[in-house]
C-alpha cells in the first residue's frame, strides 16, 4: 500500500480515474480482494499532512487494518459455518492440513483435533 507523497503522486496520476480504481492501483486492497477504502482515504488524509487520532470507532476497533477477528460467526442459509482466514492465520493452519471433529453437546462446542499423516 503507497503512503505519505507516492500515495499522492499515483492518485494525481490516476485523478481521471474512479476512486475504486485509484484506490486498487495503490495497493489498498485486502487479501480477500476486498478494496480497502477506509484505508485508503485514511491514508490520503494523512498523505496530506493531516494528524489523525487513532480510530476506534466501528465494530473490532480495527482502524486502517480492515477486516479483523471478531471471535464471532454465524451459520449460513445453506447449513455452513464458517471460521475465516483471520482465524486459521492466527493459528498457523496451512491449506489442506486435516482435522478430526469432535462435537460436545453437553457443552455446544465443536474441537477441531489435527490428523497426523498415519490417521484416518
Amino acid at each position: 500500500m503507497l503512503v505519505g507523497s507516492a500515495l499522492l503522486d499515483k492518485a494525481r496520476s490516476l485523478s481521471n480515474r474512479p476512486e475504486d480504481q485509484i484506490a486498487r492501483a495503490c495497493g489498498y486492497v485486502g487479501p480477500s480482494g476486498r478494496l480497502l477504502k477506509k484505508s485508503f482515504y485514511r491514508a490520503l488524509v494523512e498523505a496530506k499532512g493531516y494528524v489523525l487520532p487513532a480510530s476506534s470507532s466501528g465494530g473490532g476497533g480495527g482502524g486502517a487494518k480492515g477486516r479483523q477477528a471478531e471471535f464471532r460467526t454465524r451459520v449460513h442459509g445453506n447449513g455452513n459455518l464458517l471460521i475465516g482466514n483471520a482465524y486459521t492465520r492466527r493459528m498457523g493452519l496451512e491449506p489442506g492440513q486435516e482435522f478430526r471433529i469432535e462435537l460436545h453437546k453437553e457443552t455446544g462446542s465443536i474441537w477441531l483435533s489435527p490428523l497426523e499423516a498415519s490417521d484416518d
